[in-house]
């Protein structure tokens, strides 16, 4: 039982970290089309947000795992020979990332957002280009006020990776659940548990820690 935990929970991992990586770097472009001024930029950036924030990410899982193999089912219904094979522990990556690069992107707006606009006008008049002005100046400030809203929601992503079981992926909760059919007993639950309140304790202190550092910006 502890061996397949241990695996198990190595998966879960994989899909936390494998998440991260992906969303949050992905989500500043979508912010990015969020603030655009192209009214066709935003607005097809605000019907994504509205798409992916306003369902949820178990139906999520389930279009990108299930919608290809179908869409490519009707192409060779209409004569085209295409072969297809999903992997489940990439469409897991893939909807997660897209999930949480949604919620990051409102969080990055709203952290840039809230920087005053006479620090713009400032930096213009000291001679800063644009992308200076962004990444010596505001990139900073933006961080220091959303690390607790970003430490919030990759508190959620570490629960969220039980989710991935829907579409077959053998995660932790999923095997601590079989074994707990076939032991009788509720110890495969309990560890799972801690594992997850052991994950998010770490997560916890990461930001916690992160949160100080960035103090000097108070």
């Amino acid at each position: 039982m502890i061996i397949a935990m241990l695996k198990a929970s190595v998966t879960s991992l994989e899909v936390f970290f494998l998440t991260l990586l992906f969303a949050i770097p992905f989500a500043m472009p979508v912010a990015m089309g969020r603030m655009s001024k192209n009214k066709c930029l935003s607005g097809v950036t605000n019907v994504f947000l509205l798409i992916i924030r306003g369902t949820p990410l178990m139906l999520q899982l389930l279009v990108v795992y299930f919608g290809p193999g179908l869409f490519i089912r009707w192409l060779n219904d209409i004569g085209y020979d295409i072969s297809f094979r999903w992997n489940r522990f990439a469409a897991a990556i893939i909807a997660l990332s897209i999930n949480y690069a949604a919620y990051f992107a409102e969080i990055y707006r709203g952290g840039i957002e809230s920087i005053p606009k006479g620090q713009y006008e400032a930096c213009k008049v000291l001679g800063y280009t644009s992308s200076q002005t962004f990444f010596r100046i505001i990139l900073p400030q933006v961080i220091k006020r959303i690390v607790p809203a970003m430490g919030n929601e990759v508190i959620t992503l570490v629960k969220d990776t039980a989710l991935v079981s829907v579409i077959g992926v053998s995660e932790l909760l999923m095997v601590a659940k079989e074994r707990q059919g076939a032991l009788f007993s509720f110890a495969p639950l309990f560890i799972a548990g801690v594992f997850y309140f052991f994950m998010n304790w770490i997560v916890s202190v990461v930001f916690r820690r992160l949160e100080k550092k960035l103090s000097y910006y108070n």
